[in-house]
């Protein structure tokens, strides 16, 4: 078992699913939990990590997958940070299997 996802969404909205047998199944699980319009990104064998604007949760956000946690956080923040966050902090991350 080493698929996973993480489903993002606005307003700091999201779902996670890992340890799944199937990229698909990980992916509808993650959208399941996740509220409103969400784009999901799948993980295999890494890490996710979600970063919001704590400024402004309905703003700049930011998302990354990467083989470790420590660098999937460095980069989600990174992004909210290059889309304009203020406050941005880690809302959500998850690893599946070996990341």
């Amino acid at each position: 078992r080493a698929a996973g996802a993480f489903a993002v969404g606005k307003c700091g909205a999201y779902g996670q699913a890992y340890d799944y047998s199937a990229e698909g199944a990980a992916r509808a699980a993650a959208l399941k939990q996740c509220k409103g319009d969400c784009t999901t990104v799948t993980m295999k064998r890494a890490c996710a990590a979600l970063s919001i604007d704590m400024k402004n949760p309905c703003g700049a956000h930011g998302y990354a997958v990467a083989p470790r946690i420590s660098s999937s956080l460095n980069a989600a923040t990174k992004k909210c940070y290059e889309f304009g966050g203020k406050e941005c902090v880690i809302r959500a991350w998850a690893c599946d299997a070996k990341g």
